[in-house]
Formats: C-alpha cells, sequence, structure tokens
C-alpha cells in the first residue's frame, strides 16, 4: 500500500470502482468524485479525471443519473469558472443517452454551468455544443438541446443569433414529436430571452406552428407557451396572437388540449387583461365548464372561483353561474367534488344577495350529496359563507343539514363536522350552541370509531377554551361524568381521555372537587387499559392539582395501589407515575 503513489491512489480506486460489476460500488464512486476532485487537485481533475469521465460509458441509468447531478456542482473543482468548459463534453454525451431522466438531469447541469461561464467561453465552447446536440443524428439530443438555447442565445453575436432563432424553428418542425415537444414546452423559456422585435416575427411564427401540430402531446405544451408568450406580448398584441389560439384550442377535438386550457385559463386571462377576458374568453370558460370530457369539467371546475374574481359580480351571475348549477347536479362525482372544493370562494364575489338567492340552494344540494368528499369539501369551506351572509341565515339555512351530516355514515365527514364545530361554536354563540348542537358532542364520545371519539374528546377541550370553565361545569362536566359507567370498556376509556383534556381548562379546584374522585374510583374498574389509563391520567392530574396534601393523601395511595396490580402494564403505568410524582414534589 505504501509503494503505492498518494495523489495516484484515491484515482485509482474509483476507475477499479466504476468499472467493478456492483452497481452500488459504482454509485458510492460517483458520489464520491468531489472528494476524489479535492485529493487529485484541479489541474489532474482536468487532464485525468474528467477525460476518463468522458469516456466512461457505463450502461446503468442510476449510474449516470448521479455523474449528471454531480457534474453541475463541480467548477470548483476544475479551478473556476474560466475552466468550466472542460465540463462539457461529459455532459454533452449524457444529453444523447435514452433514458429521459439522465437527458434532463444532464440538461440541468449544462444550465447550471452555462449561467456562470463567461461570455466569450459561451461563444467558444457553449454554442457550438448545443448546436452539435440540434444537429443530432439521434432524436435524443436534438430533444436535449431544445432545454439550452435560452443560456446560448443572450450572449451569442447577432449572426450567431440569427442562427440560432433558424435552428429551434427548424426543430419545431423536427419529423419526431419528442423533438416538437420539446421545443414546445421550452418556448416560453428562449423567448424569454428574445429580443421583442424577433418575438413578434419570429418566435410568433414558430408558435402559430407548433398550435397547429397535428399531435395533441405538442399542442397540449403549446397551450402553456400561451401563457409564457402572453406575460411578454404587449396587450394588444397579446389580444391579436395568443387570443384566437385560446378560443381555439378551447375547441379543440383532443381533450387533453381542452384539459390544459382549463387549467391554465386564469394565467391566460392575467396575460390578455380583463377587457379581453370578458368579450372572449367568458363564453371559451363556458364550453369547457359544459365540456363532454369530464376531466376537463374538473379542471375548469376547480378554476370557477379564480375566474369570477375577474369578472364583475353581474357578469358571474350571467354566465358562469348558470353552469355551476348544472355541474352541481354533474354525473360525476369528481366534478361535483371539484366544484365543492371552491365553490364556497364564490360568496364573497358575488355578494350577500346572489350568495342567498343563487348559492345557497347549490350549497344544500352538494351537503347532502351522495359521495363523502363531496360533502366533506363544502363542510370545510362553511366560514366563507358566514363572514358574506351572516350567522343567522347559516344556522336555519346550512344548520339542519349539518346536523344531519353529524351522523353521517362515513366516519370521515362525522370527523370534518367535528373538527368545525368550534369555529361553528365562536360564530354561533353560547344560547346557539346549547340549543342544537350541544347533544351533538356528547354523543360522539360514544361513537363506533376511535378516531371520532378522540377527536369528539378534543372538541370538548376547544369548546370548554371558547366558553369558559363556568359555562363548561354546567354543560360539559356532569355528562361527561356519567358517561364513567358506560358498560363498554372503550367507552370508559375515551371519558379518561377527556378528563385528562379537561383538566388543564378547568383549573385546580375543579379538578380536585370533581374530576380527581371520577378517577380514582376508576382505578377499581376490572379491566386493566383502564387501569394503566387511570395511572397515566393520576400522572397528567398531578401539576395540575398543585396541592401536595392531596397528592399525598389522594392520588399516591391510588398509584401505590396500581403499582402492586397483578397486570404487568398496570404496574408498569403505575411505577412511571410515582417516579413522575416523587419529582413534581421534590421540584415543588
Amino acid at each position: 500500500m505504501a509503494m503505492i503513489d498518494e495523489p495516484l491512489y484515491p484515482i485509482a480506486i474509483l476507475i477499479d470502482e466504476l468499472k467493478n460489476e456492483d452497481i452500488q460500488l459504482r454509485l458510492n464512486s460517483i458520489r464520491r468524485l468531489s472528494t476524489i476532485a479535492r485529493a487529485l487537485g484541479e489541474e489532474r481533475t482536468r487532464k485525468e479525471l474528467i477525460p476518463f469521465l468522458s469516456e466512461n460509458n457505463d450502461d446503468d441509468d442510476e449510474v449516470l443519473l448521479a455523474m449528471a447531478e454531480e457534474l453541475g456542482v463541480f467548477i470548483p473543482y476544475v479551478g473556476g469558472v474560466e475552466y468550466a468548459h472542460v465540463l462539457l463534453p461529459p455532459l454533452e454525451t449524457l444529453c444523447t443517452v435514452e433514458e429521459t431522466c439522465v437527458r434532463d438531469k444532464a440538461v440541468e447541469s449544462l444550465c447550471r454551468i452555462g449561467a456562470q461561464m463567461k461570455e466569450s467561453d459561451l461563444v467558444d465552447w457553449f454554442i457550438p455544443l448545443v448546436k452539435r446536440l440540434a444537429a443530432g443524428e439521434w432524436f435524443t439530443a436534438r430533444v436535449s438541446s431544445c432545454g439550452l438555447f435560452h443560456i446560448a442565445y443572450p450572449s451569442a453575436p447577432e449572426m450567431l443569433k440569427t442562427e440560432l432563432r433558424t435552428i429551434y424553428s427548424q426543430l419545431c418542425q423536427d419529423d419526431m414529436p419528442m423533438v416538437r415537444r420539446s421545443a414546445a414546452s421550452n418556448l416560453g423559456k428562449f423567448a424569454a430571452t428574445v429580443e421583442p422585435n424577433h418575438l413578434k416575427t419570429d418566435i410568433m411564427t414558430i408558435f402559430e406552428d407548433l398550435t397547429q401540430d397535428d399531435q395533441d402531446s405538442v399542442r397540449l405544451l403549446a397551450v402553456e407557451g400561451c401563457a409564457a408568450l402572453g406575460k411578454l406580448l404587449e396587450p394588444q398584441d397579446c389580444v391579436a396572437h395568443i387570443l384566437p389560439v385560446i378560443v381555439n384550442f378551447s375547441q379543440d377535438k383532443s381533450w387533453r388540449v381542452r384539459y390544459m386550457v382549463a387549467n391554465q385559463l386564469y394565467e391566460l386571462c392575467e396575460a390578455v387583461g380583463p377587457e379581453p377576458t370578458r368579450a372572449d374568453l367568458v363564453p371559451a370558460y363556458v364550453r369547457l365548464l359544459r365540456d363532454n370530457e369530464a376531466e376537463v369539467r374538473i379542471a375548469a371546475a376547480g378554476k370557477v372561483t379564480k375566474f369570477c374574481r375577474i369578472l364583475n359580480p353581474q357578469l358571474a351571475v350571467q354566465s358562469i353561474l348558470p353552469c355551476v348549477k348544472e355541474l352541481s347536479s354533474d354525473s360525476s362525482q369528481h366534478v361535483r367534488s371539484a366544484l365543492a372544493s371552491v365553490i364556497m370562494g364564490m360568496a364573497p364575489v358575488l355578494g350577500k344577495e346572489a350568495t342567498i338567492e343563487q348559492l345557497l340552494p347549490i350549497f344544500l344540494s352538494l351537503l347532502k350529496d351522495e359521495f363523502p368528499d363531496v360533502r366533506l369539501n363544502i363542510i370545510s369551506k362553511l366560514d366563507q359563507v358566514n363572514q358574506v351572509i351572516g350567522i343567522d341565515l347559516l344556522s336555519q339555512s346550512l344548520l339542519p343539514a349539518i346536523v344531519e351530516l353529524a351522523e353521517d355514515r362515513h366516519w370521515r365527514v362525522r370527523l370534518a363536522i367535528i373538527e368545525y364545530i368550534p369555529l361553528l361554536a365562536s360564530q354561533l354563540g353560547v344560547g346557539f350552541f346549547d340549543d342544537k348542537l350541544g347533544a351533538l358532542c356528547m354523543q360522539w364520545l360514544e361513537d363506533k370509531v376511535y378516531s371520532i371519539r378522540d377527536a369528539a374528546a378534543n372538541n370538548l377541550k376547544r369548546l370548554a377554551e371558547e366558553f369558559g370553565p363556568d359555562w363548561a361545569m354546567q354543560h360539559i362536566i356532569p355528562q361527561v361524568l356519567d358517561m364513567i359507567n358506560n358498560p363498554h370498556y372503550l367507552y370508559r376509556m375515551t371519558i379518561l381521555h377527556a378528563v385528562s383534556l379537561l383538566a388543564p381548562v378547568m383549573g385546580s379546584e375543579i379538578t380536585c372537587s370533581k374530576l380527581l374522585p371520577v378517577v380514582i374510583n376508576a382505578s377499581k374498574d376490572r379491566v386493566p387499559n383502564i387501569k394503566f389509563n387511570v395511572a397515566k391520567v393520576l400522572q397528567s392530574l398531578i401539576p395540575i392539582v398543585d396541592n401536595s396534601q392531596v397528592v399525598e393523601q389522594t392520588i399516591r395511595p391510588c398509584l401505590v395501589e396500581l403499582s402492586e396490580d397483578p397486570d404487568v402494564d398496570v404496574r408498569f403505568f403505575a411505577t412511571q407515575a410515582l417516579q413522575a410524582s416523587d419529582q413534581v414534589m421534590m421540584s415543588s
């Protein structure tokens, strides 16, 4: 070992491991490239390591992906920015491999390196690389080249810029759909670097070709280009060039293209401005909301609130609301679910009157939907409506539906209602809450599903915090303590859990007089699970009681008795609680 020249040793290991049959060793070696480069020094990294990597023809995609990633951050190891061009050859090779994720990572690394290179180096090294890839025999090279133009273009001299625009135009008309797809998806980035006068001529010509491509996979990527180009053009050019394309796309024969339009429509509206949106895009949007393909309706329904914000309330009521009514009874549950997740946001946009007249009936029909996700999406956004129509109307119209959902057969719906109760309580006030919802909160403590019982106990704590200990003493504590005698031990456990949550809110006095006796009594239960939960609860009550006499005379004797229980778990938790009580007593 000592005979080997020390600086040569790391590269010897690397070469051995890179040729090893075990893929994990090859991967580890690639991931240690930076360490090896540091050991070799900048010059030897440039002259030995990088050429070796350029010739490395590993056939495993995972190794190639790791290499593409490592090379992207390799500039410091080759001697800084002036030598960055050394890293281009191995990445150029990786741009031509078959595996997409390797090519994407290589392009990402090239962009990162190109962004740091000096202008003269970009002209001498980077732009020729882009041209070589764009003229590659294999489509993989041409696909990769499309993602590099936005880095190469800004520093190119005028003659080269014209050439680059021409090459990009040719890539947009390539025989292979994969190349045209890549050109379409990178058009926005490239266009952002092109001068305004060429943007209107060359780039718009390229864009128009892509929008008329016979492959829907190319056209749907051109939809994304609409939003990107729209932000670069002047508003009047945008209306002249982009708007007709969007309107055509919204009637495209391929549902995937229409789906993309529905998804991007809000961004497209921002690009063209409010007036053209009202005149041309509202009819296009209405068509998408009534599309015969459910996926398109889902995408369009999910944007309904955002879209209404751009319009004035009157236009929203006239044009969009009739479609919303239709969608609320759509044959696809996923469309109704998408609508339910955003429809509540329409209330502030439309104002009080339109919400009461038009939206409330839709809310009610969605609250009674047979599909639980639809009901859930409505429940979780009720507060947005409350801000608009006020609590009286909300309670009259929606509360009966909420009470019905509190007994829904799907436990997740019941859970959503429970989580909404404290918010509803704070909005309704004490009197209303006691009348309508108080009994429900107790009923959930005896639900068949554990998650509901657990949430119900937390709910009681939040209500006690909201309305105060005096209210809780009157309306919660007596009912909760009555339930400790339930014949089923799981429900008795829920009550113990509720007691441990309520005690910190109720304070020391009520805990000692009302809650502690019930817990002590439960220690005589015949079920071990109850007994060790008693030990846990007593441990949590010691700091709340804050009275050494009560701890010594009541809590400790009970824990000592439990620590001698026949059941091993009961003994364990009781001993743990005793130790905790000793620490509390010592610190106090």
